[in-house]
């Protein structure tokens, strides 16, 4: 049968390939437009797996919610590059990506990829050009006394969505603004956890002496410029903190106010903000990275932990912080620094 200029220009309508492609598969299909489809298909999918090697760390964050705040899903998709990220095909696919996953829930991307709808991706990368993958997603559902909200970016590359557990179905409702807010914060601040009681031992033991290393380096180029020193904190976290820690610490700033000859009747007035003192100078791992515990951009004198609680009490109620998720694009992946002069190299030699 004779392919004609009619017939590549309807397969390429329908499937966005390049023009010369569109005639070479009609013309080995012989004219059925479907087996043509279906090759095309074929050599994209061929396409995307010579695509594997490259590095997708732009792209675009999605965010879906309920109107009845019930449910909230945020996934991420990467792409190689900013100007694919700022496609409408591929911000489409984005939106199409959350919508499927808000309304079907598959368990993880390698299931979502193995539903139908795994194939309609794969047609719309084929269509971009590029190599585009979805990375990670996550959901989290509310019931009437669970508090639910989030905030996706005005760059569309960070979006975060949480929850918290009230005490009555007023409280929750009340707390919707107030988690908004919260989700803002979360976006700004990059916690990695809910609590500093999430931190693995190990974890907080390596870091302490690392970070203890650096502020005694930072006082060696302080002391050389005659600037005042940073304090030498002995921990870094709530974890570390126990009773008997906390107990010393308070001994020791009795001992230094009698060195100081303070009236012993003033000393307690002046140790309980000593002893608050002592615990945010040694509590800086989790005001990085524990959620509850960092201080709120809104008002830096209250925890995240704290201020809900404030919210809360406002409102007649209790409410608490249970989960929270945070994307953002590209964030831990390693990108590939090309260097462009020996590449020119390698190909002249």
């Amino acid at each position: 049968m004779a392919v004609t200029a009619a017939m590549v220009k309807e397969l390429r309508q329908a499937t966005d390939a390049p023009m010369m492609d569109c005639k070479k598969v009609l013309v080995e299909a012989d004219g059925d437009m479907a087996k043509a489809t279906e090759l095309l298909k074929e050599r994209g999918i061929a396409k995307a797996a010579k695509k594997a090697d490259r590095v997708a760390a732009e792209g675009l964050a999605g965010f879906k919610i309920a109107d009845d705040f019930s449910k909230a899903t945020v996934v991420e998709i990467n792409s190689e590059t900013d100007f694919v990220a700022q496609n409408e095909g591929f911000q489409n696919l984005v939106k199409d990506t959350v919508t499927e996953i808000y309304n079907n829930q598959p368990a993880d991307v390698e299931a979502l990829m193995a539903s139908d709808f795994g194939a309609t991706f794969t047609a719309a990368v084929t269509k971009i050009g590029e190599k585009i993958e979805v990375r990670r997603f996550g959901t989290l559902t509310a019931d009437t006394t669970t508090a639910l909200n989030g905030y996706i970016h005005s760059n569309n590359r960070i979006a975060v969505v949480l929850t918290a557990k009230c005490d009555s179905e007023k409280t929750a409702e009340g707390m919707r603004s107030v988690l908004k807010q919260v989700a803002m914060h979360t976006s700004a601040m990059k916690p990695t956890t809910l609590s500093y009681k999430d931190f693995d031992a190990e974890y907080v033991a390596s870091e302490t002496v690392g970070r203890i290393e650096v502020i005694k380096k930072d006082n060696e180029e302080l002391s050389r410029l005659k600037k005042p020193l940073k304090n030498v904190p002995q921990y870094i976290s709530m974890s570390q903190l126990t009773e008997e820690v906390l107990a010393q610490a308070e001994a020791d700033i009795k001992a230094d106010l009698a060195a100081q000859g303070k009236p012993e009747k003033i000393w307690d007035k002046i140790v309980p903000g000593s002893l608050a003192r002592f615990i945010s100078d040694n509590t800086t791992l989790d005001k990085e990275q524990a959620l509850l515990d960092q201080n709120y951009v809104l008002d830096e004198k209250l925890t995240v932990a704290q201020a809900i609680d404030a919210a809360a009490k406002a409102l007649g109620g209790t409410a608490e912080i249970t989960e929270f998720i945070r994307l953002e694009v590209g964030e831990g992946i390693e990108k590939k620094e090309d260097d462009f002069a020996a590449e020119v190299a390698a190909q002249m030699s």
